[in-house]
């Protein structure tokens, strides 16, 4: 196949670029040319602000676009549209939280989705999830069956510039305790970007449209920090604080990512679905190996660019 990938110099892009350039597709990648990339001389790079318009891809066609840096619904409207009859697929990299909060067992491709008081507002930061629905919905709305939606969770692994899932390999690794949230049994949940772009390819490669949950298994806490801490050799101890002294310590997510409490209805979002996805071909390498290789990539980064473990 020829892709062309909108974003694809950085993580999840790169990854989904890495995984079509394995199984022997061609490559082209639209970009504002600001991220220095580490890709194969194969790729073709062509730059642009996608916001000012896709002139820069001239009339060229190709037998797919993935769309990983879309958030605005008028822009994806807009790229949507003038590749309308230039890529026979379009897939879009969307977000698991495009789904409304609220108390499930479990969230399915069918559940709830997050409704804008104001669908014209372009405050990412305050609104991704909800935007992001709206982007669905445009790329749906142009490309019909066509259209692929992909519904990442957090997303984790080598090149991880958030930190988010980095902070638990490192901690385990660096002392002899962990300060571990809430008491085990709260549902964790995440995906490795390498599987994530394995199973983008896979999609196209299938043609299968729809929307997919892209995540690993959720498991409880206890079982996450184990397989982690096997993962990077560690014996540390584990110190569970309840989320009620965390909130006294002035400890939430940003200081230990991942965690939900439980009495936060938000939580659903750590019970994902991923069934859809399995039966389209998703597979998802063991924990001990992402929270290893992550471990190593992260051990090789500044000091100021890695996450600061909160002390017990």
């Amino acid at each position: 196949m020829n892709l062309l990938v909108l974003g694809g110099t950085r993580f999840v892009g790169k990854y989904i670029v890495l995984a079509a350039l394995e199984r022997g597709h061609r490559v082209t990648v639209f970009t504002r040319g600001q991220t220095p990339d580490d890709l194969p001389e194969s790729v073709q790079r062509l730059h642009g602000d996608r916001s000012e318009g896709l002139d820069p891809l001239g009339d060229a066609s190709w037998n797919a676009c993935i769309d990983v840096s879309g958030y605005l619904p008028r822009i994806v409207q807009h790229s949507a549209e003038v590749l309308r009859e230039r890529v026979g697929r379009y897939l879009f990299i969307s977000t698991v939280s495009v789904y409304a909060p609220g108390e499930r067992e479990t969230t399915p491709e069918t559940a709830p989705l997050t409704v804008l008081d104001d669908p014209d507002t372009e405050d990412i930061a305050a609104h991704y999830g909800g935007l992001k629905v709206l982007c669905e919905r445009a790329v749906s709305g142009v490309y019909a069956e066509r259209a692929t939606i992909v519904r990442p969770h957090i997303v984790a692994g080598p090149e991880d510039y958030t930190r988010r899932f980095s902070y638990w390999p490192e901690a385990l690794a660096a002392g002899t305790a962990v300060l571990a949230p809430g008491d085990g049994s709260d549902p964790v949940q995440y995906i490795d970007a390498r599987d994530l772009g394995a199973f983008v390819v896979h999609l196209l490669e299938q043609e299968l449209g729809g929307s997919y949950n892209a995540a690993a298994a959720s498991r409880p806490w206890s079982v996450f920090l184990d397989e982690a801490a096997r993962g990077v050799g560690s014996s540390a101890a584990l110190r569970w604080a309840s989320a009620a002294e965390l909130e006294a310590r002035g400890l939430g997510w940003n200081e230990l990512p991942l965690y939900l409490p439980r009495a936060q209805d938000e939580q659903a979002l750590m019970r994902i679905d991923n069934a859809a996805a399995l039966a389209a071909g998703l597979t998802c390498r063991p924990l001990a190996d992402t929270a290893r290789e992550t471990l190593e990539w992260s051990l090789r980064q500044p000091q100021d660019a890695r996450p600061r473990i909160m002390e017990l």
